[in-house]
């Protein structure tokens, strides 16, 4: 069932699954911008929630408060169920490493290689011989569908769909539980974010990972996301299905599922979810 503006999610929704990411009552503000208001949110073991908005309306900033790398003025945020400012240092270190996170454009350090960037992880948490780190590293290009010459190869030589493979081995580097994406096939070309999508459903079934992403791309939500929230008025405005979007009764969220790049992927004459045979699980 879909939540709304009003209707936030509350502690017993989904009852009976287990929450990996919980945020209750966040309010992020920049001086006297407030971006997000008393925002709620749950994120459920094993799924893929796509998260979109409006461009501005605080989709990266919510993700980076979650990532602690902006504060937020109050509100509680629980991750694998533990809040980190209720942990020591040596605690949080361990609860970081049960996370990955693949930035926008990969973030990839221009004079590292692709094995060295997907080492950064490896030495900053771990205390592994050099040869195991490179076995590792090679798994990790294998795992994301990188040829094995990509390890010496350095970012300014790879292609844009290979960057985002390349920053995705670096999110996997040490075995996550729950992995944030911010736009992750965002400058790809239509075959190559399709084949990033089903990349990233094929680690989800395979790992059992819980991804968050952060996405404007239509065709990710459509295919691969099994639950989406809509930020708005500075709040989620509604979490549910592709159906719950469908029937949600709100300008901006009908032009984005019903607009004009949406009718190739939803039938317009009644509104029902295009199946090609993935997703909507």
């Amino acid at each position: 069932m879909a939540g709304s503006v009003d209707e936030q999610p509350i502690e017993n929704e989904g009852q009976g699954r287990d929450v990996v990411l919980s945020a209750r009552d966040v309010t992020v503000a920049f001086g006297s911008k407030v971006v997000l208001d008393r925002l709620n949110l749950d994120i459920y073991r094993g799924e893929i929630l796509g998260f979109v908005g409006a461009s501005g309306t605080g989709k990266s900033v919510l993700m980076r408060t979650v990532l602690r790398l902006l504060p937020r003025r109050s509100g509680t945020i629980k991750i694998l169920g533990q809040d980190f400012d209720e942990l020591n240092e040596p605690q949080r270190n361990a609860l970081d490493m049960r996370l990955g996170v693949l930035f926008q454009q990969g973030a990839l350090f221009s004079s590292l290689t692709v094995k060295e960037n997907i080492q950064v992880p490896m030495r900053e948490y771990l205390d592994l011989p050099h040869s195991l780190m490179d076995e590792l590293a090679h798994l990790k290009i294998r795992m994301v569908g990188l040829a094995a010459d990509a390890a010496d190869k350095y970012p300014s030589e790879l292609s844009g769909g290979m960057i985002k493979r390349a920053a995705l081995a670096r999110a996997l580097a040490l075995d996550p539980e729950l992995v944030f994406l911010d736009e992750p096939t965002s400058g790809l070309d239509p075959i190559g974010a399709a084949e990033f999508d089903e990349l990233i459903a094929n680690l989800r079934d395979s790992l059992g990972l819980t991804v968050y992403m952060v996405t404007h791309d239509l065709d990710s939500l459509f295919s691969v996301c099994d639950r989406i929230a809509v930020l708005g008025k500075k709040r989620v405005m509604v979490e549910g299905t592709i159906d719950d979007m469908l029937a949600y009764d709100d300008p901006w969220v009908q032009a984005y599922f019903r607009g004009k790049r949406a009718r190739s992927i939803v039938p317009q004459d009644n509104g029902a979810r295009h199946d090609n045979g993935s997703g909507g699980k």
